[in-house]
């Protein structure tokens, strides 16, 4: 169960960065980040500078995330004698953000945007890069919500505190080595970014349906043995 977990996190983070309110927006998270602007349809820095500057921010939420990770799992390892209890309510909540996502029902409070009322200004130092991914991390947007969500009560019914953290890590790692690479790659073009964004709403809806089918997983008690099957097939034994 841990090996596709792992990588359910993985991709969940990839999923996370191609949200209609992230992916269109790395523009104006790389100008924050290296304190420039957007003009000539590029980013205003170099390669280099984008570069250190997209660690910074990729450290900040990714110890946010961890934050999250931990005590998700605390509780859950105090609520480990009702495995099965958990497993079906996480599978419950999954479901209907999966349904969310696909826009079949639409639930107010889930759409409602919470975050930290600071907002940093354009800096060039490395701290203030993290402290805005610190920031983006805390955040609670409709869009990554319903996925981070999802992972947190996977991590909730993991057997172990540090699988239940090591999978906000690989989550971590999905969000962060796509936005490193869009902010590389494309900094200096940004139309190939603008290309993208119409296929946004699909690649939401198709993750809804993906989230539908785990949380019926969970709740039916299948996850673990698919994921049993499954771990057969994952490569490099992670």
């Amino acid at each position: 169960m841990m090996e596709v977990s792992i990588w359910l996190a993985f991709f969940a983070g990839i999923i996370s960065f191609l949200s209609p309110c992230i992916f269109p927006l790395v523009p104006a998270y790389l100008a924050q980040l290296t304190g420039t602007s957007v003009a000539n349809n590029q980013i205003q820095a170099d390669r280099r500078f984008i570069f250190s500057r997209s660690i910074g921010f990729i450290i900040g939420f990714t110890t946010i995330f961890l934050m999250l990770g931990l005590s998700s799992t605390f509780i859950g390892q105090l609520y480990s004698g009702n495995r099965q209890l958990i497993e079906q309510l996480g599978g419950i909540i999954i479901a209907v953000f999966g349904l969310q996502m696909m826009g079949i029902i639409s639930i107010r409070m889930l759409m409602s945007e919470k975050r930290l009322n600071v907002k940093p200004k354009k800096s060039k130092s490395f701290a203030n890069s993290i402290l805005i991914g610190f920031l983006f991390g805390t955040g609670w947007s409709p869009c990554i919500g319903l996925v981070l969500s999802s992972i947190l009560l996977l991590a909730g019914s993991s057997e172990t505190m540090m699988t239940g953290v090591f999978m906000l890590f690989v989550y971590s790692i999905g969000l962060g080595v796509p936005f490193l690479l869009v902010s590389l790659i494309w900094s200096k073009s940004l139309d190939k970014v603008r290309r993208i964004n119409k296929w946004l709403p699909t690649i939401q809806k198709g993750s809804g349906v993906i989230m539908v089918i785990l949380g019926i997983l969970l709740f039916t008690g299948q996850y673990s043995t698919i994921s049993a099957y499954l771990a057969r097939f994952v490569p490099f034994g992670i």
